[in-house]
């Protein structure tokens, strides 16, 4: 019989904002609910004796202590024990990513687990973003300079990024000139990379669209720290309530009619002036706790209501 555990497969809660982290969020509502929380870490995940189990602790979340995260004790668990597993590590998407996909892949059809990881893996965050093109600023993905300067001069502004990176990690913008060197290097890191016309707007902020089962849930616009294009708040910028145009939301409904199709439960999506940006983010998807500080909204609630539904 299937116990009242929640697994949570994240980084080290001591890594981990209280103020703004959304696993801790969804992790407080599933205590109210009466379940048990255990936390391992990709690292700790394994298949022993034909069982996928992990090395981990059960764990109590509480934002009244200054240390928000108690470990109670530890203990290898056997996975097929809970009733759902959340997989709420930080990208980048790795081969230790993909590798703990596989792994849970083993148990998916016993335990409810979100989102499910054959999806993850399938769902590229960029790439995926190209079944909605016409959505977005022009884009591309190559390795090919050659394509890369002629993008450029095409669009004189451009954002370049990683593929497979999160948090607006390693996002360089280009203006007035290009630095070849600069992207060969860049190129020989990452891979295929994602050039991207530069929108000037985004100094205003960009939205983040919660998506819960497929249904838009709620919206936060981001704004960047003064001089700065990135609106990541681990950059710096700053979470502002906000309302989606009728643009945004009838793409956000597309989009989350899809995700739900390829099994996608929690996710969210970008905007920059009305434009998809290209980030569809199903690996670890955050904004939850900004905007329940925002709006006085808990999505979590809404979260675990769709899950036990």
């Amino acid at each position: 019989m299937t116990n009242k555990i929640v697994a949570i497969q994240g980084n080290h809660p001591s890594k981990l904002k209280p103020l703004t982290d959304t696993s801790i969020f969804l992790a407080i509502e599933a205590q109210r609910l009466k379940y048990k929380i255990f936390y391992y870490e990709p690292k700790d995940l394994s298949i022993i004796n034909d069982k996928v189990v992990a090395n981990g602790y059960y764990v109590e979340f509480n934002y009244s202590n200054k240390c928000f995260f108690k470990i109670l004790n530890q203990q290898k668990l056997e996975l097929t024990k809970c009733k759902y597993i959340l997989i709420r590590q930080d990208p980048p998407f790795n081969l230790e990513y993909i590798s703990t996909t596989y792994i849970l892949d083993k148990i998916k059809n016993k335990v409810k687990i979100i989102n499910n990881p054959t999806s993850i893996r399938n769902i590229s965050e960029k790439l995926y973003s190209t079944f909605f093109q016409k959505y977005m600023p022009d884009t591309i993905f190559t390795k090919d300079i050659n394509e890369i300067n002629k993008f450029f001069l095409e669009n004189r502004k451009m954002i370049i990024k990683p593929i497979h990176s999160f948090s607006g990690n390693d996002i360089h913008l280009f203006q007035n000139k290009i630095n070849t060197k600069l992207i060969t290097s860049f190129i020989k890191k990452h891979g295929h990379i994602m050039c991207q016309k530069f929108l000037p707007k985004i100094k205003f902020g960009d939205k983040r669209v919660f998506i819960i089962n497929g249904k838009v849930c709620g919206a936060i616009s981001r704004v960047p720290k003064k001089g700065s294009f990135l609106s990541n708040m681990s950059k710096g910028a700053i979470p502002i309530s906000i309302k989606l145009t009728k643009i945004e939301n009838k793409i956000s409904n597309l989009i989350g009619k899809n995700l739900k199709k390829n099994d996608i439960y929690f996710s969210g999506i970008d905007f920059i002036d009305q434009k998809l940006n290209g980030d569809i983010n199903v690996t670890s998807p955050t904004g939850l706790k900004s905007f329940y500080d925002l709006t006085n909204i808990n999505l979590a609630k809404v979260f675990w209501r769709g899950l036990r539904a």
